[in-house]
């Protein structure tokens, strides 16, 4: 009779698989963060790109927001990675809660009375679903954008001045020796 190993994990190995996921995220999120972080760009133009790329991630176009950042990035001369990156929370991962986030605040500001179908939500199936659905997800994106993109500014301004700023210290005293 034989016992086939791989059905069996031990609780240390699924600690281990538990942990490595988790310090992978971290170690992603943290390599990002330093890439967007080094950019040669100002404090106001990397704030600005991550403002325009919250805005954009808070509108219910999941397949084109990609596009859309990056060509609205070059309109209006903003970092092109941290916008994209900004509009990361929204993903085919989130979609779901999100979308019906956006459709809970829009059916509020808007009285359409519309059914949400998590089955529909790909952006083509919800126009032919009828213009009204799309329209109150995408009132519920700009309600929903509009004062995020004003928070995500001015937060990231303020954690992009203080992260160069420590980061300066850190080189200079380097530098010198201590």
């Amino acid at each position: 009779m034989t016992t086939d190993l791989r059905r069996h994990t031990s609780p240390e190995k699924k600690t281990k698989e538990k942990s490595g996921w988790w310090n992978g995220s971290k170690r992603w999120t943290k390599y990002w963060y330093l890439r967007l972080m080094r950019q040669n760009s100002s404090p106001k133009n990397l704030a600005a790109a991550m403002a325009l790329g919250m805005f954009i991630g808070a509108m219910p176009i999941i397949p084109f927001q990609s596009v859309v950042v990056i060509a609205l990035a070059i309109v209006f001369r903003v970092n092109k990675l941290a916008a994209w990156l900004a509009t990361c929370y929204s993903n085919a991962a989130t979609m779901v809660p999100f979308y019906y986030f956006l459709y809970e605040i829009g059916s509020t500001l808007t009285q359409v009375d519309v059914a949400f179908d998590p089955n529909n939500l790909e952006m083509e199936q919800m126009i032919s679903a009828g213009w009204d659905v799309f329209g109150v997800m995408f009132a519920g994106g700009f309600a929903f954008g509009v004062p995020a993109t004003g928070l995500t500014y001015f937060l990231s301004l303020f954690i992009i001045r203080r992260y160069r700023q420590r980061r300066a210290i850190r080189l200079l005293k380097k530098k010198i020796g201590n």
